[in-house]
Parts: C-alpha cells; structure tokens; sequence
C-alpha cells in the first residue's frame, strides 16, 4: 500500500512538472532582434570559421577520393576517413545553422555566401552519408562505381565549399581595403 502511495505521488508530481513545462515549449520566447551590425561581423565570422573547418575536411575528402582506382586500404581506414569527413561537415552545420538564423539582417553579399556555402555543405553531407551506408552494407566492395562517385562528389563539393566561401571572403577584405582607401584620400563613396 505504502509503496503504491509514493509511485502516485510520483506520477502525479511528474505529470505537473510535464504540463508545467509544456507551455514554455507551446509559447518559445521570441527572439530578440539582432543589430546589422553585429549580424554582418557575425557572418563574417563564421564564414571565416566554415573556411577553416573546411580545410580539415578537403584533406578527409581528397584521402578518400585518392583510394578510388588504386589498391584500396581496408573498409576501416575508409570508416575512419568519413567520420572525419562527418565530424568536420557537422561543425560546417552547425555554423550555416547560425548563419540561417542570422541571414536576413546579413550583408546581401553574405546572404549570398550563406546560400552556397549551405547548398556546398548540404551535398558534402548528403554524399558523406550515402558512403557511410554503402560501405555499412558493402565492406567488400569498395571499387564499385556508385562508391567512388560518392567519394568523388564529397572531394569535389568540399572543394567548391571552399573555393566559394574564399572567394567571398576575399571580395569583403577588398571592400574593407577599398573604404580604408576612400577614408584616406577623403573620398566620398559612391
């Protein structure tokens, strides 16, 4: 008897803690507006940020892009291989995940590199995955066509990521240089 009282008092101390909890997941606080400003610097940040990351994962990728068509190591080393590639493409998510949340209050150029730096990662981690699976299934098998297309197309998106995200980084260092030069020839800017 004694314990059945305790595991209803339990029960019914949890269900008011669960409904008590439950508006707050109903009803999220709105988010607080974020300033221009600090949305610009911070996707510069992050860009900056993915391009690193980015570098540890082109050397993951083109690992495994070099296996196809030569005397393969064993389906361990490539487990190994495209877990890196799967932890570096999940920090990338992570940080297009804040640049998504940021995006609208972002530089047009940088709504821009948001766009593509998520298309390139989307297909790193759509191609990433679909060789996990493959080699899960087929860990003999690892000259077949549709697994070196997969690490082809890893090696290639992670490339074009980073092509991509530089090359938007460098049209902000020339912007920046180009107001650094305005400012000291006292120009006024277009």
């Amino acid at each position: 008897m004694r314990l059945n009282l305790k595991r209803t008092i339990a029960a019914a101390i949890g269900t008011v803690l669960l409904f008590g909890t439950a508006s707050a997941f109903a009803f999220p606080p709105k988010p607080t507006p974020i300033e221009p400003s600090y949305a610009s610097e911070r996707a510069s940040k992050l860009l900056s940020e993915i391009r690193a990351e980015n570098v540890a994962l082109r050397v993951s990728a083109e690992t495994l892009e070099s296996f196809s068509g030569q005397q393969q190591p064993s389906w361990r080393t490539h487990a190994a291989h495209l877990e890196q590639v799967k932890a570096h493409i999940n920090e990338v998510g992570i940080r297009t995940a804040e640049l998504q949340q940021i995006r609208d209050r972002a530089l047009p150029w940088q709504q821009q590199a948001i766009t593509e730096v998520t298309s390139h990662a989307a297909r790193v981690a759509t191609s990433t995955q679909a060789a996990l699976v493959y080699l899960n299934e087929n860990q003999s098998h690892l000259f077949a066509p549709e697994y070196a297309n997969h690490l082809t197309n890893i090696a290639d998106s992670s490339r074009s990521m980073h092509q991509s995200v530089s090359k938007f980084l460098d049209f902000e260092r020339t912007q920046q240089r180009l107001q650094r030069l305005q400012a000291e020839l006292e120009l006024a800017p277009d």
